[in-house]
């Protein structure tokens, strides 16, 4: 259909509704003015009538005497009652005509034209025509601007022009007057008839790319990731602390909708709404968020009470520091941080390598270092048993986890039971229990640094019989030197320690220093280191000083 012949079909279906209007107008007027002569007319019958009915009930007054007064009255009643009944038809006939004709032009009228209320892309077409709709929708694209609403009440907008876009004559806008019945008109004001319809129009996607990555939302500098919800401590418990939705932007969703809404030539684009920025993995209403708050609050409850002197105690305050959830809310330990807090108790209760000091049974005082002897927290083992701690959520009191013990704890750890090697007066003690079980002269290491005898505080390792010391093995297989004694009590796993030297002569003085002296370990008189051996525990402590 050509645009002459469709103004010509609108232009006639307008006069059409303006006659039809102008007729029923008519109609009403012309059956109003008819009531009242019709009334009239039935009036004068009635009363005709009853003057005539009159005349007759004169003439048979004779025969009916007692009978006319209710006849008369019976009679005069059917007339009225008839006259109001035509009259009544006439007025309804006329209302129905009159609606019928109003029905049928606008029946007439919504041929080519759409529906009261009609919105066609949120913008009102009511009884507009098709081709209204494409001019109104041809002056919309020259004048096209896609607004942008982005976060933080942000706006940017992407111009027509500067993409090439141009409108296409489709058939989106008459499929949507086709579906529009026009015999069903009044439907239309028991609610908003409103449609999409798809307005065609090109425009170049490499332009719309570039103005796309020219936008500020897209600028590295203005985008802020978002972060998930996470429990946090608040002094006294973990509480959910809020997601934060950020301003990152889902550039594979972003471009998809904006090439969407230009060719649907929409004209704002709500960047949230169309979930174009980067969501957090977690919110607030996260069932794993409120899993991870409810377990650390558990664990809340644990304490651990390191029952050594000074007491330390692990409570929230420190367990809360420690906790925290990975990126799938996983409540985790921060490894680091405990095994930080555990090298503190090293350095609180470790006593190996330190220096100690000790009073001989002469009164003598003297400091002592080295050695391997003493407390020694393990690590590993202390950090596992204390995360289990606190999964437990329990309280629980307990030494740490050692991997080598004393014999007590305090600044004297190797007790009141032990071995003391004077390394300067070349004398020895076993002491049990604080007092002086045995002692002797001895012969220790000639004091280089290949033969010395180590100073520090040790352990008994083992004892044996009849054992050969030997020294360093030589290139053709032989040893430095062997030498078999009946009773050995080992300190050090590389060689050092107490037993019998029946070849030396003489014991303590300076022997040591003289060619008589040792490889390192303390020569005792056979007599004597029989009895020592009888006596001796292994796992003994032995401090040797000068």
């Amino acid at each position: 259909m050509s645009d002459k012949e469709r103004q010509k079909e609108e232009r006639s279906s307008d006069e059409i509704v303006e006659e039809t209007m102008k007729e029923i107008m008519e109609s009403i007027a012309d059956s109003e003015d008819e009531e009242t002569p019709k009334a009239s007319e039935s009036e004068e019958t009635a009363e005709s009538k009853e003057e005539e009915e009159s005349e007759e009930e004169t003439e048979s007054e004779i025969f009916f005497l007692n009978d006319d007064t209710s006849f008369d009255k019976e009679v005069k009643n059917h007339g009225k009652k008839h006259g109001k009944k035509k009259r009544g038809r006439i007025i309804i006939a006329g209302i129905l005509g009159a609606i019928g004709l109003i029905y049928l032009g606008f029946s007439l009228f919504f041929i080519n034209h759409f529906y009261f209320e009609t919105k066609i892309n949120d913008v009102s077409f009511s009884g507009k025509t098709v081709k209204d709709v494409e001019n109104y929708m041809k002056k919309q694209v020259s004048d096209y601007t896609l607004t942008l609403k982005e976060r933080d009440g942000k706006t940017e907008t992407i111009q027509g022009s500067a993409i090439d876009l141009q409108y296409k004559n489709g058939k989106g806008v008459e499929e949507v007057k086709e579906n529009q019945n026009p015999f069903l008109w009044f439907t239309a004001f028991f609610g908003n008839d409103s449609a999409q319809a798809t307005v065609e129009v090109s425009y170049n996607e490499d332009k719309l790319n570039q103005a796309m990555a020219s936008l500020d939302c897209l600028k590295e500098e203005n985008q802020t990731a978002p972060v998930s919800a996470q429990p946090v401590f608040n002094g006294e418990q973990f509480e959910i602390q809020a997601e934060t939705l950020g301003t990152q932007i889902d550039q594979e969703t972003f471009s998809k909708v904006l090439h969407d809404y230009v060719g649907q030539f929409r004209a704002t684009l709500d960047l949230d709404k169309e979930k174009c920025y980067v969501a957090p993995k977690f919110t607030t209403e996260s069932k794993e968020v409120i899993s991870a708050k409810d377990s650390m609050n558990s664990y809340l409850n644990a304490s651990v009470t390191y029952t050594v002197e000074p007491k330390t105690v692990v409570d929230k305050s420190l367990i809360s520091q420690w906790m925290t959830v990975d990126e799938n809310m996983n409540v985790t330990f921060s490894e680091d941080a405990m095994r930080a807090y555990i090298d503190e108790l090293c350095n609180q209760y470790n006593t190996v390598g330190k220096v100690r000091t000790i009073t001989t049974p002469t009164g003598k005082t003297a400091e002592v270092s080295g050695g391997g002897y003493g407390w020694e927290i393990d690590k590993d083992a202390e950090y596992e048993t204390l995360v289990n701690n606190i999964k437990s959520g329990e309280a629980v009191e307990r030494e740490p986890v050692y991997s080598q013990t004393a014999a007590s704890h305090g600044a004297q750890d190797f007790g009141t039971t032990y071995l003391e090697v004077d390394l300067t007066t070349q004398h020895m003690w076993y002491i049990v229990d604080g007092t002086v079980k045995l002692e002797t002269d001895v012969v220790t290491g000639i004091p280089v640094p290949e033969r010395v005898t180590p100073q520090g505080t040790y352990t008994i390792l083992e004892k044996m019989r009849n054992k050969t010391l030997r020294g360093d093995k030589k290139p053709d297989g032989t040893y430095e030197y062997e030498t078999p004694v009946e009773y050995w009590m080992r300190v050090t796993w590389t060689g050092i320690g107490f037993h019998d030297a029946k070849w030396q002569t003489a014991f303590g003085g300076e022997i040591y220093k003289t060619r008589k002296g040792s490889h390192g370990c303390i020569n005792m008189p056979p007599a004597l280191a029989g009895q020592l051996y009888d006596m001796l525990q292994v796992g003994c402590p032995v401090v040797i000083h000068y």
